[in-house]
């Protein structure tokens, strides 16, 4: 689903205007990403937990050559499913 998908779906099942569900569609995102890059993890009911974790360097080795490279650290969003969520995924 892409944002526009995303934005008449919402639009149609609320009965509000495409452009104020855009709006606060690009203030959600915006904010979920402060929060995150501010280090505090975000938790929506009944669908999941997104995270900031740093990922340690590591040494990766290319499949076919064989040579070896230092990838360095980086940060990395992580997201957990809710386990409702994840039992509706099931069925």
């Amino acid at each position: 689903m892409t944002t526009k998908e995303l934005i008449s779906d919402v639009a149609a099942a609320s009965g509000i205007s495409k452009a104020e569900v855009a709006q606060l569609v690009n203030a959600t995102s915006e904010l979920l990403t402060e929060t995150l890059l501010q280090g505090t993890n975000v938790h929506i009911q009944d669908f999941g937990d997104f995270e900031m974790r740093d990922k340690k360097e590591r040494i990766t080795v290319h499949p076919k050559t064989g040579e070896r490279t230092l990838t360095p650290a980086k940060k990395q969003i992580v997201f957990k499913q809710t386990p409702k969520l994840k039992a509706n995924i099931k069925n």
